[in-house]
């Protein structure tokens, strides 16, 4: 647990924003039970676009949580299993590899949608189009990461065959964003804060920005998923877990100074202004405007024409989604 000192700045920081319904004391959090556990298990890892789980310990402790642990987890694929295992309860993930997941028979709940776009493609100069990744090598972190499960979406959206038409490179030893910074790459996904180092370096140019580009931005990028067992064990707990994220994300709108603060203090990532401009780049303020089953379906599509998957959109809908919290929420958190 945080010390009181940095807790009471925190809550006092809220305050100060004009922010202090966040905090939750003056919404129906009040009028419903406590939660059934005091212990609740977060991912961990280096996506800063993940910053409304970051620094939401704070609220989880205003909604009854005593301790908030938060989990070493690669991003993707490792964190939707880990999820599904029970060894974390809830985490903010991109919706491709947990799709995948699901598919291969993990149990994962996905509750709702936390944010749209975040992803950026990054190409080499000469490449306008993502049908001329044709032939070409793309850098990835591995097979069925979230990076290559989002570029296999994009280039079936465009017609091109994932595994024909792209090459696709990884390293062991060498990240992908390094690959490309040595021209060894021709395209590079990132999120932040990659997106953010690679302009400051001035490397290559965006194809695509999933916060801006249609169809990608029409859509959740990052969705809360939660173990079934524990959500159904622990429905209060869960509702509050969510409420808590949900106001966080509003947060990192209302003031993304104080929440670029919070990730470096909490380690969650090393620089400050990457941070902060990440934050201003990421619309956390859309998560009450989008149909977030409309998201499962719309890259469950993708993932099936590309035959990443093999379940339809419908039979994941029916199996892996619970949406009675995040419906409540949205109509509890208004403004």
């Amino acid at each position: 647990m945080p010390s009181i000192q940095n807790r009471r700045r925190f809550l006092a920081g809220l305050t100060a924003v004009g922010a202090a319904g966040l905090v939750g004391a003056a919404t129906p959090a009040v009028a419903e039970p406590p939660p059934e556990t005091d212990r609740i298990r977060l991912s961990k890892n280096s996506g800063i676009c993940l910053a409304p789980q970051f620094v939401a310990e704070d609220l989880l402790y205003a909604e009854g949580f005593t301790h908030v642990d938060y989990v070493e987890s690669q991003p993707g694929f490792e964190t939707a299993t880990n999820t599904a295992s029970g060894k974390i309860d809830f985490t903010m993930t991109f919706i491709a590899p947990a799709l995948v997941a699901v598919d291969q028979g993990y149990r994962l709940t996905f509750m709702g949608g936390i944010h749209p776009g975040c992803w950026e493609l990054f190409v080499q100069p000469g490449i306008d189009s993502i049908l001329q990744l044709k032939g070409r090598k793309v850098g990835v972190q591995a097979i069925g990461s979230a990076p290559h499960l989002f570029i296999v979406s994009i280039a079936a959206h465009v017609g091109l065959d994932p595994v024909r038409d792209i090459v696709w490179v990884s390293d062991p030893e060498v990240k992908p964003k390094e690959l490309f910074l040595r021209g060894d790459v021709d395209a590079f996904l990132g999120f932040p804060p990659e997106p953010q180092e690679l302009r400051a370096k001035a490397a290559g140019h965006v194809l695509i920005n999933s916060a801006l580009d249609r169809p990608w931005s029409q859509y959740f990028c990052c969705v809360l998923a939660g173990n079934p067992g524990f959500i159904a064990a622990n429905p209060v707990a869960s509702k509050r877990v969510m409420r808590a994220i949900l106001k966080a994300a509003d947060l990192c709108v209302a003031d993304p100074a104080m929440v670029a603060r919070r990730l470096v203090e909490g380690k969650f990532t090393a620089n400050y202004d990457y941070a902060l401009q990440a934050l201003g780049e990421v619309p956390y303020k859309r998560w009450r405007d989008y149909d977030v089953e409309d998201t499962v379906r719309f890259y469950a599509l993708r993932l099936h024409e590309a035959g990443a998957i093999t379940a339809s959109p419908q039979e994941i809908i029916a199996k892996a989604t619970d949406w009675r919290f995040f419906n409540e929420l949205r109509r509890e958190l208004k403004s």
